[in-house]
């Protein structure tokens, strides 16, 4: 296709000379239409511009990657320094609280909120550490300090981070088994487990178990005839792998309970029951009445409620049998642990101080029942007229199991189990026995069925001065039952079952005692 452009071109008459010299010159040019010529000139335009917007946004969509993994860069290294800061806040906090011991007497002095500045010796302040501080009391003295640290980092404020830890002494209620003595541990045990002698492990063990002793001379008693040197634990139990010896004293002497001093917060604030009254927070709760201190005989009966309160009852008059103990076997004793006459308190049942949860007995106790609460029971005498047994007449149980509810029974002498209790026989707490030991003595066939129980299931810990025993072969003490027993024939409980409290170990009940005066920080967890 052709179209034609006309192009005039003319030139300016000259008026000074002929007019008639005007003159109009015509061209005449052709020109040839390309069909899409233009189009395409325009089309790459187009492009240009289409691919100058795609490459700006692949160009800003990178940059803002970049700056947003920059920023995320940042903030990692801000929120991994910020726990360091919190970490750091702790351990200041925990410097404080051991160069200023008063404060763990009654809480006095102590400084809460604090806010520490962690600095950087070469970078200068790395971020700030806002420690909170909350002692925990009962009797008005500190039980553990909870602490609550907050770190912030001033790489990126943004992101902070909480650790929190409990400032205490170690409680023997880390532990399954603590003993002063030799043993021969024939049952399974779950928890640690230590002793200051030597371990003959029979049973099965899924923790620690350590002994102070490299070794020991295994006698008859514990089934070695004739006695021969051991290693410091040995037996048949399976678990080796976790058993360790030499291994440091847990020292009886240092975790020994200071008597006088729970007296007196007992009876100034929590329930004493002294030989001849009964003691709630200071106020006598009736009458004086006969003493029950100072007797193997008489003492109180203490039995938990589901509701928190205790009844507590005045044991009056038991009956006696024969038996052998532990720390003398040559001989034969009497045990008074068989009530036969009883009175209740007058304003039995007392609810517990929830400031002082402890009850401190100057006589002998019976202990039974379901616990609510932390709850601290003592037996003891400090006038020295006689050394009280807590005795376990029957199951003992907690409402609950999550750590609210827990007992200590510390007793001067030993915790034991009596001749009549349950065939199945179950108990939780903390056991403390002094000056004596923790068991069951021996009781002859005369006694069946009494003198054998079928399963004794125990959830807590031992401590236990001497040899703890709760089953007795009669090869041991070399007698046979003339009932039709034989050698190989015992007394006390068939099987035994030990597992510690998992949730008591780092927060006992009032009054626990520790295996080491030293503190530390335990319960290290990030909120």
């Amino acid at each position: 296709m052709q179209y034609t452009v006309f192009s005039i071109q003319y030139k300016k008459r000259n008026r000074e000379s002929d007019e008639s010299a005007f003159h109009t010159e015509y061209r005449i040019r052709n020109t040839e239409y390309i069909p899409g010529a233009f189009r395409a000139k325009g089309s790459i335009i187009m492009l240009v511009m289409v691919f100058m917007g795609i490459f700006a946004l692949l160009a800003g969509s990178i940059v803002g990657y970049v700056l947003q993994q920059g920023r995320y860069g940042r903030a990692l290294f801000g929120r991994e320094q910020a726990i360091h800061v919190a970490e750091a806040g702790l351990e200041y906090y925990r410097w404080f609280l051991g160069h200023n011991p008063s404060i763990l007497t009654n809480g006095a002095g102590l400084v809460s909120p604090y806010t520490y500045t962690v600095n950087d010796p070469e970078g200068g302040a790395v971020g700030d550490a806002a420690v909170t501080a909350t002692a925990n009391l009962q009797c008005g003295a500190v039980q553990w300090i909870d602490l609550s640290s907050v770190g912030t980092s001033n790489a990126a404020p943004g992101f902070p981070r909480t650790l929190q830890a409990r400032y205490k002494s170690p409680s023997v209620g880390e532990y399954s088994y603590i003993l002063n003595s030799n043993v021969w541990q024939g049952s399974d045990v779950a928890g640690p487990y230590h002793s200051n002698g030597g371990i003959r492990m029979d049973g099965a063990n899924n923790s620690n178990v350590t002994s102070k002793v490299s070794t020991w001379t295994c006698t008859s008693t514990y089934g070695c005839n004739p006695s021969q040197s051991k290693p410091g634990i040995w037996g048949n139990g399976s678990g080796s792998n976790l058993w360790s010896y030499p291994a440091s004293d847990i020292s009886f002497p240092g975790m020994a309970v200071n008597f006088s001093t729970l007296k007196t917060y007992a009876n100034t604030s929590g329930i004493y029951l002294s030989p001849t009254a009964a003691f709630v927070a200071g106020v006598q709760q009736g009458s004086s009445y006969s003493t029950v201190g100072a007797d193997d005989r008489h003492g109180y009966r203490i039995v938990f409620r589901s509701d928190g309160k205790v009844d507590v009852y005045r044991v009056t008059g038991t009956s006696g049998v024969s038996s052998i103990h532990i720390d003398n076997t040559s001989q034969w004793a009497t045990d008074y642990h068989t009530i036969t006459s009883q009175t209740l308190l007058s304003g039995s049942p007392f609810a517990l101080p929830s400031g002082c949860s402890i009850i401190y007995s100057q006589a002998k106790v019976w202990l039974e029942g379901t616990v609510k609460g932390k709850i601290t029971v003592i037996a003891a005498d400090t006038t020295g007229a006689i050394n009280p047994d807590i005795i376990l007449q029957n199951n003992i149980n907690y409402v609950a199991g999550d750590g609210t509810t827990g007992l200590t029974a510390i007793a001067q002498h030993s915790v034991l189990y009596p001749l009549i209790i349950p065939d199945q026989m179950s108990v939780r707490g903390i056991f403390v026995a002094q000056s004596g030991y923790y068991g069951r003595n021996f009781y002859y066939c005369i006694y069946t069925p009494n003198d054998k129980r079928t399963s004794l299931n125990l959830q807590g810990t031992v401590v236990s001065n001497q040899r703890p025993v709760t089953k007795w072969g009669y090869n041991s003490i070399g007698w046979g039952c003339s009932g039709g027993g034989s050698s190989s024939d015992y007394s006390g409980f068939n099987t035994r079952t030990s597992t510690y409290d998992r949730i008591l170990a780092f927060s006992p009940p009032p009054f626990t005692p520790a295996t080491s005066v030293d503190y530390k920080l335990s319960l290290w967890r990030e909120q």
